[in-house]
C-alpha cells in the first residue's frame, strides 16, 4: 500500500516538474538590445524567428527589443540591462561590451562574416526636390549647407557617418590633414548632434532643421513608412563606406537565465535565407549573394572601402578619434557656429 502511494507521490511529482519546465519553456523570453535604425527590421524578424522556432522545437518564445543609440546601448548593457543579445551597428560596441566580460573576447569567431549577418553604407537623405543641389561630400561643407548627423561619441551612425567622410577625401587621393579639414569643415555645418539615428530622423524631419541627414540607407524606407513616400530623396555619394552590423550573445544574462540556447538560435537565424530576406527589405545589406542580386532595384551600386583601408579598424578609429581628446573633440567644438 505505501509502495502504491510513493508510486502515486512520484508520479505526481514527476508530472508537476513536467508541467513546471514546459510552462518555462512556455514562457522563455529574450531581450535583443541593438541600435536605434534597426527597430523596424527586428519587429519583422522577430515575428519571423517566433514562427520559427515554434515550429521547429514545439516552443513558444517572446522576443522583446530595445533601440538606441549603439553606444549609450552598449553602456546601458555593460551597466546591467539584462539583454540576451546585441545587435549593434559597429564592433567597438561589442568588443567595449567583450572588455567588460559580458560577452565573450572570441565573439566574431562565434558566428559567420565575423558576427555580421547583415551590413549597410551610409548616403545622405535631402528635402523633397534636393532644393540645395546636393550630389556628393564636397557639398555638405558649402556656406548654407546645414547637415544633421548623429553624435560619434553616441552612436555607430554617426562615427560611420564621420569615417565615411574622412575616408571619401583619401579615396579621391586626399591627405589626412586634408581630410582633418573637410571634417573639420562639415561638422562646422552641424546646427546639432543627434544622440542616434531615429533622433537625427526626427530633428530633420519632426523639428525641420537641416538641409540634409547622413545615415544609414536603411532609413530610407523607414521615413517613408513613418512620414509617407516623398518626405525626403535619397542622394549616393561618389564613394561610402562599409558598415558591418555586428551581432554577440551576451554570456553574462543567459548564464544566469538560462538562455544561451534560445540566444543562439535567434543569431543563427539572421543568416537564414528568411531573415536575409527580411533585412533585404528593410533596406539593410544580405550577406547572401542570392538575396543581393535578388534586390539589386534597393541597393544601387555604390564605390565602397572598408574600415580597415584608412583606420586599422574600428577600435583604433575609437582611440584616435572618438576618444575623449581624439581627433573629433579637437575639429568639433559645440556652439562654435
Amino acid at each position: 500500500m505505501i509502495s502504491l502511494r510513493f508510486r502515486a507521490l512520484k508520479t505526481i511529482l514527476a508530472s508537476a516538474a513536467l508541467a513546471a519546465s514546459t510552462l518555462a519553456a512556455a514562457q522563455q523570453s529574450l531581450l535583443n538590445v541593438s541600435y536605434d535604425v534597426a527597430r523596424e527590421f527586428y519587429k519583422d524578424y522577430n515575428a519571423a524567428f517566433v514562427a520559427h522556432y515554434k515550429k521547429t522545437t514545439g516552443q513558444d518564445v517572446k522576443i522583446d527589443q530595445s533601440h538606441g543609440g549603439s553606444s549609450a546601448q552598449a553602456r546601458a548593457v555593460a551597466d546591467g540591462l539584462a539583454a540576451d543579445v546585441v545587435t549593434m551597428n559597429t564592433t567597438t560596441d561589442v568588443e567595449f561590451l567583450a572588455s567588460q566580460g559580458v560577452v565573450a573576447k572570441d565573439w566574431a569567431q562565434r558566428f559567420p562574416h565575423n558576427a555580421a549577418p547583415t551590413a549597410s553604407t551610409m548616403l545622405f537623405l535631402v528635402r523633397n526636390g534636393n532644393p540645395k543641389g546636393i550630389k556628393d561630400w564636397e557639398d555638405l561643407v558649402k556656406p548654407g549647407v546645414q547637415v544633421i548627423v548623429v553624435n560619434p561619441k553616441t552612436g555607430g551612425n554617426g562615427r560611420y557617418a564621420y569615417l565615411a567622410a574622412w575616408g571619401a577625401v583619401r579615396e579621391k587621393g586626399g591627405s589626412e590633414a586634408q581630410a582633418a579639414e573637410f571634417v573639420g569643415k562639415l561638422f562646422n555645418n552641424v546646427p546639432v548632434l543627434a544622440k542616434g539615428g531615429r533622433d537625427a530622423t526626427a530633428i530633420f524631419l519632426q523639428r525641420n532643421i537641416g538641409d540634409v541627414l547622413i545615415t544609414f540607407e536603411s532609413e530610407v524606407l523607414s521615413i517613408d513608412r513613418e512620414f509617407g513616400v516623398g518626405k525626403v530623396d535619397a542622394v549616393y555619394p561618389s564613394v561610402s563606406i562599409v558598415a558591418e552590423n555586428p551581432v554577440a550573445v551576451v554570456e553574462r544574462t543567459v548564464a544566469k537565465k538560462g538562455t544561451a540556447a534560445l540566444a543562439k538560435a535567434y543569431l543563427d537565424y539572421l543568416y537564414s535565407d528568411e531573415a536575409q530576406e527580411i533585412a533585404a527589405r528593410h533596406a539593410i545589406r544580405p550577406r547572401s549573394e542570392a538575396v543581393l542580386k535578388k534586390y539589386a532595384a534597393t541597393f544601387k551600386p555604390i564605390r565602397q572601402f572598408t574600415v580597415a583601408k584608412y583606420f586599422g579598424s574600428l577600435s583604433q578609429a575609437q582611440k584616435v578619434h572618438f576618444n575623449d581628446g581624439g581627433q573629433f573633440d579637437k575639429l568639433y567644438t559645440p556652439g562654435a557656429r
